[in-house]
């Protein structure tokens, strides 16, 4: 079958969907609607806000719908008016049976990371604060499982010592449009033969749950190379945190955006801060120093430590930790 003739529901709500749903467009495919959340309410103002890909969507002049219950018999029933043949789900929300499995080539998934490893909310902070050398993307159908259903497709990608989140983010967000445009086309063309993800020792894989604010502070006593990781994992958002101690002062913190790691022997309390009040700016850990490189403190921007310092004449007076 024609490719371009498939009837395709296209689900997602942030960023990183909407390069795949303008490629989609723009390459001719047939989305015949797009589902996404609805607004909510956001900010000082408490303005309706429009998801990344409700705002794709209006700009292509496709259909949307925005239930608010997906088993919601007016939404089962107009997506059955539109008779789907395929289902395109890039980070959106759990969906029900009645909704992945209604199109006649089932629904697939593009997720951020090469399944198995790596299921769940947060695949690229992992795989990232786990030091792994690559990742990838991969598409597979939905089923009753989170992330467990047959692999259709994956794409490998090399992570840098100097990749972050925000970096891994982007090039996995177009690496992702071309694995779901490829998926589309050999689906059509039924050239895909399903891997199931059976017969895995589960305890054996690496989980990539939600990221909270309270995971996100910095253990000083670790080593070096594990918080250089963590650091990178999760900047510029939400960002590895640490609380800031000056002696008279009340405590504050800072968010770490980018550090490398200083093997030494150092014989001073994980948590000791060293600078040399102009260029640099280093911190104990377990095994050496941790160097940071961008910071940004309690209510001020993001900003290179060398920045940071011009105005800081007092670093030598501060700490990391408590102890």
């Amino acid at each position: 079958m024609n490719p371009k003739e498939l009837r395709i529901v296209f689900m997602g709500t942030p960023e990183f969907a909407v390069p795949s749903l303008r490629a989609l467009v723009e390459g001719g495919y047939n989305v015949v609607a797009v589902v996404t959340t609805p607004d909510k309410p956001a900010g000082r103002g408490r303005k309706l806000h429009e998801s990344e890909v409700k705002i794709a969507a209006r700009e292509l002049g496709l259909p949307i719908l925005q239930p608010e219950k997906l088993r919601d018999e007016a939404f089962v029933e107009a997506l059955r008016a539109l008779r789907p043949d395929l289902g395109i789900v890039i980070a959106f929300r759990m969906l029900p049976e009645v909704v992945w499995a209604m199109p006649r080539l089932g629904t697939f998934n593009l997720h951020a990371s090469l399944l198995p490893e790596y299921r769940g909310a947060a695949p690229i902070n992992w795989a990232i604060i786990n030091g792994d050398k690559e990742t990838g993307v991969t598409t597979f159908l939905l089923n009753h499982e989170i992330d467990k259903g047959a692999i259709l497709g994956q794409l490998r990608l090399p992570i840098g010592e100097r990749d972050t989140i925000g970096t891994m983010y982007e090039k996995l967000m177009t690496a992702g449009t071309g694995l779901v445009l490829e998926t589309v086309d050999r689906l059509a063309a039924g050239e895909v033969t399903p891997i199931e993800q059976a017969h895995i020792d589960e305890q054996m894989l690496r989980p990539a749950p939600k990221i909270f604010k309270e995971d996100c502070r910095i253990d000083w006593s670790r080593g070096g190379e594990q918080i250089v990781n963590f650091v990178r994992g999760l900047s510029p958002y939400p960002a590895a945190w640490t609380p800031i101690y000056k002696e008279g002062a009340e405590e504050s913190s800072a968010k770490i955006l980018f550090a490398t790691f200083e093997p030494a022997a150092h014989g001073v309390a994980c948590g000791t801060v060293r600078s040399d009040g102009r260029t640099f700016l280093k911190v104990a850990c377990a095994d050496g120093w941790v160097c940071i490189e961008e910071i940004q403190m309690a209510g001020k921007r993001a900003m290179p430590v060398k920045e940071l310092l011009l105005g800081l004449r007092d670093v030598g007076l501060y700490t990391m930790s408590n102890e």
